[in-house]
């Protein structure tokens, strides 16, 4: 018969497969942040070539199709490796989901570049092609933090998630600013959305600061040259202040893109930090796991060779922690006879506890992504159902929780649970994260 203690060590083998699994899903979020990371600037140099009518660009872009072309690579490698074991996957139906949706994106990237280099598309419409297949890579990095089961790490993934997040809508700024730039002219249209990434971004910001712990947070901020931003400002207003059709001035064009990829390549060291210290927590735990595992298989091997233990232990009391008899007063000896019983029974129980307290952390980090699905789920609808844009839908839900001094979230779920009111398209059209 298996005693506690054999269940105990069944526990931390799962423990280990756990974080062994973490380690792995860890691993695929800082190579796809890599790729991320170049599809942007693919995407920036994409959207000057095209506004420029292919005069600007040319070679660098190039060059950034081969580096991106590197990246799909290791991302496709690591998706293989995924795949293999996907039999110990916790969340490996959304995950895999997530990840059959964004391979044919990366299939349709030989004719997306194709179509750019050829001037068939337009700026806005290029930028749509790859916001749409960066939005599909970022839905991986939100099962991979959705999944996680351990706190401290679940905290890692969920800052890096908003910060992967955040930099997207820097990335789609400098996009936006690039073909606004090269082309001569805004509109108001634009300007709109302009502001509408500057918002996003430090909304995600904000998300990261908080699940990133002080250090990370300050490094940030360290990390953003106060010349630079106020460069980057001082051109926001250029584009952003001007009357609709006032002409800008082509040459900016390439200074706007190197200003926004200065800070973009510092957002990119950031998150090159956090996927190293995602790294770095997984293989700390899975290595205090084994010890453990370790010292629990010495601990049955000696209470195999002690016979007659009484079972009615269970119901003894337990002796104070200063008494003579506990485990913490023995030293560093393995406590023999009823002693040895109870301190499994404690090992037990302190086991439930960590596994408690553990539970209770993962369910404040969880909050955080699950308010995101509810924003997202309601700005669905209401694009779906008034036929708004992201932004103008985002702009209504912000405006409400304003006006009415309440949360954003808390607005999402009034108007999700008003779906079927809602004039237009049915409810069940609506998209949903």
């Amino acid at each position: 018969m298996k005693s506690g203690l054999s269940f105990l060590m069944a526990a931390l083998r799962c423990e280990i497969d756990a974080l062994e699994q973490l380690a792995r899903t860890s691993a695929l979020v800082g190579t796809i942040g890599r790729l991320v990371h170049a599809l942007q600037r693919e995407r920036g140099i994409s959207n000057v070539l095209l506004a420029s009518r292919g005069h600007r660009f040319v070679s660098q872009r190039s060059e950034q199709i081969a580096e991106c072309l590197r990246v799909e690579e290791a991302v496709r490698a690591s998706f293989d490796q995924l795949e293999a074991d996907a039999g110990r996957i916790g969340n490996g139906a959304r995950l895999f989901s997530r990840i059959a949706w964004v391979l044919p994106g990366l299939e349709g990237l030989p004719e997306l570049r194709r179509r750019v280099g050829a001037l068939e598309l337009s700026p806005a419409e290029a930028t749509a092609a790859f916001v749409k297949l960066i939005a599909g890579l970022l839905a991986v990095v939100f099962e991979a933090a959705d999944g996680a089961t351990d706190p401290e790490i679940s905290r890692q993934l969920v800052a890096m998630f908003n910060f992967m997040q955040g930099k997207e809508f820097a990335g789609q700024e400098r996009a936006c600013g690039a073909a606004a730039f090269a082309s001569g002219h805004n509109d108001s249209a634009r300007q709109q959305q302009w502001l509408h990434l500057i918002e996003s971004q430090e909304r995600c910001f904000q998300v990261f600061a908080e699940f990133s712990g002080a250090r990370i947070a300050e490094l940030w901020r360290s990390s953003q040259s106060p010349a630079q931003l106020a460069e980057q400002e001082r051109l926001r207003r250029i584009a952003c202040a001007a009357p609709a059709g006032v002409a800008l001035d082509t040459e900016l064009s390439q200074t706007w893109f190197d200003c926004c990829s200065r800070r973009i390549d510092a957002m990119q060291s950031i998150e090159e930090r956090l996927a190293a210290d995602l790294r770095r927590v997984c293989e700390q735990k899975t290595s205090q796991a084994r010890a453990e595992l370790q010292a629990h298989d010495a601990l049955l091997a000696k209470l195999a060779r002690e016979a007659g233990t009484p079972a009615a232990v269970f119901f003894d009391e337990q002796p104070a922690a200063d008494a003579p008899g506990h485990p913490q007063t023995m030293g560093s000896a393995t406590p023999y006879g009823r002693q040895l019983e109870r301190s499994i029974l404690e090992m037990v129980q302190e086991q439930s506890h960590r596994l408690q307290a553990m539970s209770d952390e993962l369910d404040t980090v969880r909050a955080a992504l699950n308010e995101r699905k509810l924003v997202e789920r309601a700005k669905g609808l209401l694009m779906a159902h008034r036929r708004l844009s992201e932004e103008e839908a985002h702009k209504m839900l912000r405006q409400t929780a304003m006006s009415q001094n309440r949360r954003l979230v808390d607005v999402a779920e009034s108007v999700l649970s008003m779906a079927e009111y809602l004039p237009g398209e049915p409810a069940s059209r609506a998209p949903r994260t």
